[in-house]
């Protein structure tokens, strides 16, 4: 099975292993969309023969799940072209959410197919018509498409993780249900055969619902992204760790990735820099961190420059307690952009207070449990706070 897929690819995908390429992933994009559409075909044309010899509704039904799926094959490869198109006037961050959209695509067919597949079955039980045996030819058909449709999921599967695609994943995991629902059909016309039961429109139902649990599934992963999800954490824990390799830096904050499709994407941040230091080298070091994560992550970075205190020691043991009083009223809050202004009466305390999504208290709350807590430390700090989310998990 990877030597065919690997051969495959070799026929079908140029400089496989730069998967950052865009042309690339149309490669494998279209390599895969021209495979499940013909394979596909036949499944369906075999089905069909066989269910309407059979007047076998799950069979039929299995049918068009694989005439769905040859559509859905055209969606993809139609996404990948579609998503592999250069930025321009109107769309300066390219094209590359296509691919997201083909995979909701995908999903949709999915979903109606599954819904006419399950009134068609409730009909049959309802309206009850034997079902014709056709002996070894229908048991063949279904155990060939069951073959078939897990090779599908292997080789769908193995490209999806190779260039992260939601598309794709969608259409392994489709095949995966198919090669289920099939085998139940086969196992329902086997138990037709021996015992005269009339199971046909309940198989039926089971495929539809295996149909629609996988368009349901598929819909919300392909959504995700359209809509904004979080980054990676693996992928958060690489930029930090990219970031970080510059000994200026001494920290980040506010990290941001706007999703355009895979492989497209851009990576903003605040960089901590001693307040101290030179500010030509700070800003050389901050280019050079750009730079760094563009050619690694072939994105666009934009990093944002804060001078933080590193050698004052009041302001840093300060800042150390501040942290572990909104650990109190919070475990999860985070403090970030932290200055000290001194006075005569009193001190200003500037920060930022990261919330997260989970915390319950409004932002008049926070404030008044915040300025007891650091007026515990010392009743002449005034905190000067603005409070955010986080972007990332």
């Amino acid at each position: 099975m990877l030597i065919l897929i690997k051969l495959l690819t070799r026929l079908f995908v140029k400089n496989s292993d730069d998967i950052k390429n865009p042309d690339v992933r149309a490669s494998y994009g279209n390599m895969s969309g021209t495979i499940g559409i013909i394979l596909n075909l036949f499944l369906f044309t075999a089905k069909l023969i066989t269910g309407i010899l059979s007047a076998s509704i799950s069979v039929i039904a299995d049918a068009f799940n694989n005439l769905s799926d040859a559509g859905s094959s055209v969606v993809t490869f139609l996404g990948f072209k579609l998503a592999n198109r250069p930025p321009d006037r109107e769309h300066p961050f390219g094209h590359g959410r296509y691919e997201y959209v083909a995979g909701l695509g995908i999903s949709v067919v999915i979903l109606l197919v599954g819904i006419e597949l399950l009134k068609g079955s409730i009909e049959k039980i309802f309206n009850s018509e034997a079902v014709t045996q056709t002996g070894l030819l229908s048991v063949f058909i279904l155990i060939v498409s069951v073959a078939l449709k897990l090779w599908m999921y292997f080789f769908n599967k193995a490209i999806s993780k190779k260039i992260d695609s939601a598309a794709l994943n969608a259409t392994a995991l489709d095949s995966l249900t198919d090669s289920a629902a099939t085998a139940i059909v086969l196992i329902g016309l086997v138990i037709s055969k021996f015992t005269g039961l009339n199971i046909d429109g309940y198989l039926g139902i089971v495929v539809a619902l295996f149909i629609l649990f996988t368009g349901v599934s598929t819909f919300r992963d392909s959504l995700s992204p359209l809509l904004g999800n979080s980054p990676d954490p693996d992928f958060v824990d690489k930029i930090r760790e990219t970031v970080l390799q510059n000994e200026m830096i001494v920290g980040i904050h506010d990290l941001m990735v706007h999703d355009y499709g895979p492989g497209r994407c851009i990576i903003s941040l605040h960089a901590e820099v001693p307040c101290d230091a030179d500010i030509i080298k700070a800003h050389d070091a901050i280019d050079l961190a750009e730079k760094t994560l563009e050619r690694k992550f072939n994105c666009m970075a934009t990093i944002h420059m804060d001078p933080i205190a590193t050698k004052d020691s009041y302001t840093i043991e300060l800042m150390e307690d501040v942290a572990k009083k909104m650990c109190e009223i919070n475990p999860y809050f985070k403090i970030h952009d932290f200055r000290v202004v001194r006075g005569d009466t009193h001190t200003n305390v500037i920060f930022d207070l990261v919330v997260p999504y989970e915390n319950k208290k409004n932002d008049i709350e926070i404030r008044k449990a915040v300025t007891e807590k650091i007026r515990d430390i010392d009743p002449t700090l005034i905190p000067i706070m603005q409070t955010e989310k986080s972007f990332i998990e």
